[in-house]
């Protein structure tokens, strides 16, 4: 029963996003605005974000919105506990502001996906040139910042397994620090029903997290990230505890 919600889960977001990448299309060339098209194709991610409830019986629980700097003019960047494809596409359908990714350019090569990520204002990177890339983060990243967009990034670089920890990289805290903006961490427990890598999928339930605002002004950018990691650790160890038993993960 699990493959077969899974497929029809898959189909939905293959039947769906060729009518909304043309509705992204169209909104941003008929306004000139990213805005109109980011809303559309926010429509989208939260269709499937739905559609998981409805077909695989995942649904998602949520604390911490009141710590969103949501009556800030200025933007903020949030630092994102990455498991599986599924709070990629929940970060854009829960948060109450624009988000701009930073993605690898190749996502840009997707049929329809690809199309539609290029036309908003998000962050797109070539990972082999790594000093390039992030020289264009701070360049846009400012920019957005300065709009009032929310920059979104996972630490980690790569989706983790469950009850695993990656290698926390810089960029984001660099990035909060020369816009001066805070930092926002955020844990998520989706490889609990949604593996890396797995095509299918389990039902139960996401566990989102977020943490407060952490100031980034006058500090240094590997020292505001070890706080970053320790709260978003500790934060995983705390909502998916069997994932950490013993040390060793769950699969």
């Amino acid at each position: 029963m699990a493959l077969i919600r899974s497929i029809l889960h898959l189909l939905v977001m293959i039947v769906t996003v060729v009518p909304y990448t043309l509705g992204v299309l169209l909104a941003k060339w008929g306004t000139g605005k990213s805005s109109a098209a980011y809303r559309v194709a926010r429509a989208w991610l939260a269709l499937c974000i739905d559609s998981a409830r409805w077909i695989l019986g995942i649904r998602t629980q949520v604390q911490g919105m009141e710590h969103l700097p949501v009556h800030d003019a200025a933007g903020a960047v949030l630092l994102v506990k990455h498991q599986s494809t599924y709070e990629t596409f929940l970060m854009p359908a829960l948060m109450p502001r624009p988000l701009a990714y930073v993605f690898k350019k190749e996502l840009l090569r997707v049929p329809f996906f690809g199309w539609s990520i290029g036309s908003l204002d998000m962050i797109h990177i070539d990972r082999d040139k790594p000093t390039r890339a992030f020289a264009r983060v701070l360049q846009q990243g400012r920019k957005l910042l300065e709009q009032g967009t929310w920059v979104i990034m996972f630490p980690e670089g790569t989706r983790v397994p469950r009850g695993q920890q990656g290698e926390y990289k810089s960029g984001g805290t660099r990035l909060a620090i020369g816009a001066g903006v805070p930092v926002i961490p955020v844990a998520v427990t989706s490889a609990a029903v949604w593996p890396a890598k797995a095509f299918v999928k389990r039902p139960g339930v996401v566990q989102v997290s977020i943490g407060q605002p952490i100031p980034s002004i006058g500090r240094k950018p590997e020292e505001l990230m070890d706080e970053v990691q320790a709260w978003i650790e500790g934060e995983m160890r705390r909502l998916d505890p069997q994932a950490y038993a013993a040390g060793s993960a769950n699969p």
